[in-house]
This record gives C-alpha cells, structure tokens and sequence, in this order.
C-alpha cells in the first residue's frame, strides 16, 4: 500500500503539486494529465529523488531506497553517502568515503580543551551546538559555500561530533578521554570513545540501525531552521548549529528520552497497565506515540521494534520488551495511537548502556547527513527564506484626536 499524505512541492512560488492525500493499495497505477500538471514531480517525490516541500509519502524512503531495506542490508556509512550524494556507494566510493571519514574523526587541540572546560552539568545538546560551531571557528574553508567545500565541511562536521560527544561523556564522568580508532565502524568507534570497548555484533547492528533510521525525515522543525539559516547565504556550521539548537527543544528532540524516563517510572511490566490507564485518565501526555504525518504508524517503528526485542534477548532485559506491547496494546484500543520510532529507541539505548540525556545528541549525529544535504540543496538553487507574518490589529473605538 502507498499512503500519501497532505504532499506539497513548491518550487520558489511556483506550486509543483499541491497538498495531496490518497491511499493506493497494492496494484499498478498510471498518472494522466497535461504538460506541466506535475506528473514528473509527483512521481519524483514518490519515489524520493525529491523532498516534499511539506506532507509525507509513507513509508519513508531515502533518495527512493526504502529505509527498512537499507536497514536491512546497508550499514550507516552508506547510507550517509546516498544521503549526501543521491546515490548508494559501489565499493570503491564507499572505501573512499569511509576513510575521509575515519581521517577526519580527530578533534583540535583546542577543542579538547574547551570541551573539559565544560560546566558537567551541562546538557549534551548544549555541547554538540558549541562544538559545531567552534568547528566553524577552525574550519579554512567555513567561508566557502561551494558545493565542494560544503560537501569536505559536511564530512567533517559528521565524523568530528560524535568524538566531541564521546569526549564529554567520559570528561562529565571524571574519565580520561579516548581518542576515536580507524579500524572502527562509525558506530564501533561511538561505543569504543564512551565506554573503552566495543559490544557484541548485534549490539553494534541495533545502533547502527538506529542511526539509519534517524537520519533524515524531510522539513521538520530542525530541518526548517537549517535551511532558513542556509537561505540568508550563511555558512554550513552555522546552519547546523542552529539546527541543533532547534532540535534541543522538547517538541521536536528528546521524546526518546521521555519514554525511557516514562519506563523507569513505570519499573515493572505488571504496573505497566494500570500506569497508562491512569495517565490516560488524567489526559496525560504519553511519549512516544503519534507522529505529526504518520497517522496509522511510523514506517520506522517495525524495523526499530525487531531490533529493541533482539537486544533486549541479547541482554536478558525482556521486561522492557513486556512493558513495550502492554503500553502500545493500551494506548491502541484506547486511542488508536501508533507508537512512533522513538517508542523503540529510548529503551534500545538504555539496554546499551548509554546514559538516557545522550539519546537527543546521537539523533544529532545520524541527523547531520540530512541536514547537510537539505542545506547543499538549498544552497544549490537559493532563495531567501521570510515567510510573512499577518497582525490582526484592532482599531480604537473613539476617535483619537
């Protein structure tokens, strides 16, 4: 089945398609209409090689791969290539790219310094968005918005943060700083930075999944934020940083870890049901479920799900898997509300071990590839972003002389 939902392009003002919604059920379909109707964008956007403007074509897919199957059979490098460059690696490309990455892991002197001079206190979001741009600071190159320069920057800035987050995390824990490893994965080399070594296979493959899976999801708010920063011809650090700051906020970032913090409230799978039968009562908000576009699931969730359950058998932690299908078997007869991809993550993460004001700030280092390229996009054809802003004004009553 293919569900489109409220899907827009705009190209400037001129309208490619305009807001459409339809289901389509397993079958084969023609498009007709006259030149310039919008059956090439249309069919574009379907197939990913374009990005609605707003509206989503469910499920999700990556420049027209689908996301469960690069879930499936890719890993989060070649994914981040496609992202950036519109199509999958042959293996000489993605050699190539994973060695720009893993040369361009290692941070400055400086950054190193500024990061132990840190407060510890400090959120990890609030460490990714100085990070950034103290890489701008440093970048040669911060002023060049060539598609060139922005694609080396966009490289660096992606292999550079999760060596700054790492840092911090052992820093805040009074734990000497590892430095990143060539040989690794870029998830390997996440785990090995925090915590010393690297987990078992299924370990690595559950977060690798999990960074394919967050990162990109079209024009949300951090997304938004980054190409409005982008159309003022602003710089690539200074588009991500402010993409970081966007998504620091609790109503677009850090519902992963809600649910986590929501799960340890509840503590055991048999108090899971009278916990969201009460929180439900009180009209309470329960994190992790519904999504803006996605009204009868989030495409990402069954991948995200399958990977949770195979860590938490891994790791003998099947309470959270229990808690799991009670709270999203309540809130569907209830409110036939869909968990989203969050839902999953959040206990996924704490299996892991990773501390849970952590969960934001990798959502940030898959999510850099999206952002990069939405902002490459923008600055490849650029108009200045300034939605107007209607004030309705009410006039006196009396005549003021």
């Amino acid at each position: 089945m293919l569900k489109i939902s409220n899907l827009t392009k705009l190209y400037g003002i001129v309208i490619g398609v305009n807001d459409m919604s339809v289901d389509l059920p397993k079958g084969a379909y023609g498009l007709l209409g006259p030149n310039g109707s919008g059956k090439t964008t249309l069919l574009n956007l379907i197939t990913g090689q374009l990005k609605p403007t707003v509206g989503q074509v469910e499920g999700l897919a990556y420049r027209g791969h689908k996301i469960e199957l690069l879930a499936e059979k890719s890993c989060f490098e070649e994914v981040a290539y496609l992202i950036l460059n519109k199509d999958l690696p042959n293996s000489i490309q993605l050699k190539h790219f994973e060695k720009e990455e893993k040369n361009n892991r290692e941070l400055s002197k400086n950054l190193y310094e500024i990061i132990k001079h840190m407060p510890k206190k400090s959120h990890p979001m609030d460490v990714a968005r100085t990070a950034v741009s103290v890489m701008g600071l440093e970048d040669k190159e911060t002023s060049d918005s060539s598609p060139e320069a922005n694609m080396r920057k966009a490289l660096r800035i992606f292999a550079k943060t999760p060596t700054a987050l790492a840092a911090f995390y052992r820093i805040r824990s009074g734990k000497k700083i590892i430095k990143p490893k060539k040989e690794l994965t870029f998830a390997e080399n996440f785990f090995y930075m925090c915590f010393g070594k690297v987990p078992q296979k299924e370990i690595v493959k559950a977060f690798d999944v999990s960074l394919i899976l967050y990162a990109e999801h079209s024009f949300n708010v951090s997304t938004f934020t980054a190409r409005t920063i982008t159309s003022s011809l602003s710089d690539i650090h200074s588009a991500i940083t402010g993409a970081i700051g966007s998504l620091k906020g609790p109503l677009h970032g850090g519902a992963n870890e809600a649910v986590m913090h929501m799960m340890k409230e509840i503590g055991k799978p048999e108090k899971a049901k009278a916990w969201i039968e009460n929180a439900l009562n009180k009209k309470k908000v329960v994190m992790g479920f519904g999504h803006r576009v996605y009204r009868t699931g989030d495409s990402r969730v069954p991948t995200m799900k399958h990977y949770m359950f195979k860590v938490a058998k891994l790791l003998k932690k099947e309470k959270y898997t229990i808690m799991y299908e009670i709270l999203e078997k309540v809130m569907l007869q209830r409110k036939n509300i869909h968990p989203n991809v969050d839902f999953p993550c959040g206990p996924t993460y704490y299996m892991m071990g990773i501390d849970i004001d952590f969960y934001t700030p990798i959502f940030v280092m898959s999510r850099i590839t999206g952002w990069s390229a939405h902002i490459m996009e923008q600055h490849a054809s650029n108009k200045l972003i300034r939605p107007v802003s209607y004030t309705h004004l009410t006039l006196p009553t009396k005549r003021i002389v």
